[in-house]
């Protein structure tokens, strides 16, 4: 009974886009809060991720001098180096999964900038 009512409920949400008969909009303008979103990527993509990626990029390096240089015969000296250095890797790859996530969600919204003129659109009224 429960896996009737699971597909039931699978196939019901596949199938209300069609139900809605949702399609795109035709004009492409979200007014003012269509630009603040595309600021916010802007911001986001051109000016905080770099940044961020910078300053990962600076305490992967001073890990690396603690670890290398400052550390020498230091056994805890190199710990902290180390450290440093695996944290400033997993921020790497974190930040960089957020900037692939944001751009996805940006292309997939259309935020990206690039506005789609020619959508066909079905012509249900025959109007």
């Amino acid at each position: 009974m429960k896996k009737i009512g699971f597909l039931t409920g699978s196939a019901s949400i596949l199938a209300l886009p069609m139900v809605a008969s949702a399609q795109l909009a035709n004009s492409g303008d979200g007014g003012a809060f269509q630009d603040l979103l595309e600021n916010i990527v802007d911001f986001t993509n051109d000016i905080l991720i770099p940044f961020i990626i910078a300053i990962g990029f600076l305490v992967f390096v001073w890990g690396m001098f603690r670890y290398f240089i400052a550390g020498g015969a230091n056994d805890e000296a190199k710990q902290s180096g180390k450290s440093l250095m695996i944290w400033a890797t997993l921020g790497f790859v974190l930040i960089i999964v957020f900037w692939g996530v944001i751009n996805l969600i940006a292309s997939s919204t259309g935020l990206e900038g690039d506005n789609i003129d020619d959508i066909p659109t079905a012509d249900v009224f025959g109007a």
